[in-house]
């Protein structure tokens, strides 16, 4: 009787043994299928107020080079940074007001700034004017009120801006479907249709007569959006009554270049996915998810018709207002790219990249004085400037840090392609 009392417990024993080394696989299957699940960095890459958890030890904080263990390979914390050559940088007139996520236009010697953050809980209601002739910060005026804050669509025609959709608000808030139009000449604005739809940072420019604006996120701020609409616009008024549908892009997403140069619509990198604001957090509070960074380059025909053209070196996102059409090519400043294959942390892009329009190859033509994302790029008189964004801790470890307002620029001699 008691061998057999014995056999059962023991017999007991090895099951909740079984059972509990099946719920440590499981865990462990699920931390690495999602290695984002935490919200505790979520503000990390947004803004330097908001310190690393262990930024009470440098010891800590220090990310070290670990060996991949299938592999045998390095794995530096400079992950995916590429060779180019360095460029002499002059640093200007600062800003008024750091940004990250803002909006940027230029028009002849004019670069237009709008709104973005200022730290996660504050936005800009405002445009800021740098002067490239005189290198100065010239003028200042207000937005909208009903006007999105961060993630805009926008474009111009020389005289006219047209500004579609984006975030309205601090953290992780909702989108806005309200468009309007900025006369630069007057600083009066109009209002417009509003999108059939709220987006989040989706490829907007003008072609061929109309409006068009593509992909971006869907309104829970995460989803790819496909979706293309059209309007037809012309000295700053809409000629339809509503969008109208086109050809959906073959790949949504947000953060991404859209340019037309020589009659044709080049749509270039961006990302799927991003911050999703927390459930049930009554301030929108923004909790990180998984990110996919691609370096995917579209160009629309003149059967609208999406063609794939050779990708960029590396993937790059939060470009969409990064890049200047130089010697009949496109030139991109800084970004974001894929996470670190160890860490998982966010890596900045400090390379400038150039697309050869004849050629369709790519070459790294700079680096930037240091990785950045969300640039405000404006190019005048052979000099490319760079405002605003948000830097690297350092040129050791490329993950983001300070919020800033910085103006730079430099000397860019570029043959033609």
């Amino acid at each position: 009787m008691g061998r057999g009392k014995h056999r059962k417990s023991t017999k007991l024993v090895f099951v909740c043994v079984g059972l509990l080394g099946a719920a440590l696989i499981a865990d462990l299957l699920w931390a690495s299928t999602f290695p984002y699940k935490s919200s505790s960095s979520s503000t990390l890459a947004f803004n330097s107020n908001y310190p690393h958890p262990s930024s009470n030890s440098s010891a800590k904080e220090e990310v070290t080079d670990k060996k991949d263990g299938v592999h045998g390979r390095i794995l530096s914390k400079t992950f995916a940074d590429l060779p180019g050559p360095q460029l002499k940088w002059d640093r200007m007139s600062e800003s008024p007001v750091p940004r990250l996520d803002g909006a940027a236009i230029q028009i002849k010697d004019q670069l237009f700034v709008f709104a973005g953050y200022g730290t996660i809980d504050l936005v800009h209601s405002h445009v800021d004017v740098y002067n490239f002739t005189s290198n100065t910060w010239s003028a200042r005026f207000d937005m909208p009120k009903e006007m999105a804050h961060s993630h805009l669509g926008m474009v111009t025609d020389g005289r006219y801006i047209y500004i579609v959709t984006g975030q309205y608000g601090p953290q992780c808030r909702g989108p806005t479907a309200h468009t309007f139009v900025l006369d630069t000449k007057t600083k009066k604005w109009q209002d417009m249709p509003p999108l059939p739809v709220p987006r989040y940072a989706p490829a907007t420019q003008l072609w061929r007569g109309r409006l068009h604006v593509m992909g971006g996120s869907k309104e829970n701020r995460y989803t790819p959006g496909v979706d293309h609409w059209s309007i037809a616009v012309k000295d700053g008024r809409v000629l339809d009554k509503e969008w109208r549908t086109e050809m959906p892009i073959p790949r949504g997403g947000p953060h991404r270049a859209c340019v037309v140069v020589d009659d044709r619509l080049y749509v270039i990198g961006g990302q799927e996915g991003d911050f999703m604001a927390k459930p049930n957090s009554p301030i929108f509070k923004c909790s990180r998810r998984n990110e996919v960074v691609y370096s995917d380059v579209y160009m629309l025909d003149d059967e609208m018709k999406w063609k794939v053209l050779p990708p960029m070196p590396k993937p790059d996102s939060h470009i969409e207002f990064a890049w200047a059409v130089v010697n009949n090519s496109i030139v991109i400043a800084g970004g974001t790219t894929e996470k670190h294959p160890e860490t998982k942390k966010m890596i900045l892009v400090g390379e400038i990249f150039q697309f050869h329009l004849d050629t369709m190859k790519w070459a790294v033509v700079g680096k930037l004085p240091y990785r950045v994302k969300t640039t405000l790029v404006g190019f005048w008189d052979g000099w490319l400037y760079f405002t605003s964004g948000q830097r690297d801790r350092g040129p050791d470890d490329p993950t983001p840090k300070k919020v800033i307002g910085e103006m730079w620029r430099t000397k860019l001699s570029l043959p033609l392609s």
